[in-house]
């Protein structure tokens, strides 16, 4: 009985810091995501080109599709760390809630990125100078 409680112990453990890495990974993409999207808007503001929002708008939410993830996975870990039923009930809202978004996100992602494709293949070339 006493090697149960302890690996037990043990799996709780490694469990609270699985948690606290996914957490912290989703913070970090959720912040890089915000960063890579602004320089690219001051690369194109400072080369004076057109500012690409649909596109810069399509990066970012790549970004967060895979930081929801991370946290719903962080939610996941969570909840086999301490199963009450409030926990699952509120675990239950959350996931419902991040899955939504999610999906609604990569409905998004697809308008976008085929408003992207759209807008290159109606876009005039303008021959190079030789």
């Amino acid at each position: 009985m006493a090697d149960f409680t302890i690996t037990s112990q043990l799996l709780g453990r490694f469990a609270e810091w699985v948690h606290l890495v996914l957490e912290g990974t989703g913070i970090i993409v959720i912040a890089a995501g915000a960063v890579a999207s602004f320089l690219t808007i001051v690369r194109q503001l400072r080369s004076r080109q057109r500012v690409e929002f649909t596109a810069t708008r399509l990066e970012l939410a790549r970004y967060l599709a895979l930081a929801l993830e991370l946290q719903l996975a962080a939610d996941l870990v969570e909840s086999a760390i301490s199963p009450t039923w409030e926990r699952l009930g509120q675990l239950a809202a959350i996931a419902t809630i991040r899955t939504a978004l999610n999906y609604f996100l990569g409905r998004e992602m697809s308008e976008e990125r085929t408003t992207l494709e759209h807008r290159s293949e109606t876009t005039p070339t303008v021959p190079s100078r030789r």
